[in-house]
């Protein structure tokens, strides 16, 4: 088993998906992610151990690396495509009761705002840490949030903007997720934002990268 873990977390680390793969160059025509997965499912490795063994801090290490600029944009967001082929064999066991989520995070880009990489790759990096996402996408509005939370009123709410014009937007939506729901904790990201701007509009954490995001989730889930 430990052999097995140890190659699905080389995968995820260096973005091996699957066989046909081309990186990283090293693990190239090897089975990648998905076919690992599935065959340690079938040998008897459980789902919790392939989570907690091999995924978890297979993208905490991404992160780490992500977060100290030895790796960039690409290189994580292959490391999220190979997480992410094994998470779709995992799922079923989440909803099973197999695999209990460490909790439930909203995330979505604010009204006026139609960029997506930065806030996938938090949601790829929060879902890997064992959290059950909600993605609401872009251009989401206060509505759409203030829904989600009825849906899942223990969730934690991610915002993301990477313009400036819309962290009028960003601030709006805070004000009013805290009118209705002032216990609900509001984490906000993106190239414009930053702490000064977070204590500003009353949100509770400022994330300046996805691995800071999974950290502050996972003290919150402890």
């Amino acid at each position: 088993m430990k052999e097995i873990i140890e190659k699905l977390h080389e995968c995820v680390e260096f973005g091996k998906a699957d066989k046909n793969s081309p990186y990283p160059p090293q693990l190239r025509g090897q089975d990648g992610s998905h076919e690992i997965t599935k065959a340690a499912l079938e040998s008897g490795v459980s789902a919790r151990e392939i989570l907690e063994e091999a995924l978890v801090p297979a993208m905490e290490k991404v992160g780490i690396k992500f977060s100290e600029n030895k790796i960039f944009v690409p290189q994580m967001l292959m490391s999220a495509r190979a997480m992410g082929a094994s998470m779709v064999q995992l799922k079923p066991y989440f909803a099973s009761g197999d695999i209990k989520t460490k909790g439930t995070f909203i995330i979505g880009t604010v009204k006026g705002d139609l960029h997506d990489i930065g806030k996938n790759l938090v949601a790829m990096m929060v879902e890997g840490a064992g959290w059950t996402i909600v993605d609401l996408g872009v251009d989401v509005g206060t509505e759409k949030f203030l829904k989600a939370l009825e849906e899942h009123p223990d969730a934690v709410v991610g915002l993301s903007a990477l313009l400036t014009t819309t962290m009028v937007s960003m601030e709006e939506i805070v004000d009013d997720i805290k009118k209705q729901n002032p216990e609900v904790k509001v984490l906000i990201g993106g190239a414009p934002v930053t702490d000064d701007f977070c204590i500003k509009i009353g949100a509770d954490f400022y994330a300046p990268d996805p691995q800071k995001a999974v950290e502050y989730l996972n003290k919150k889930a402890s």
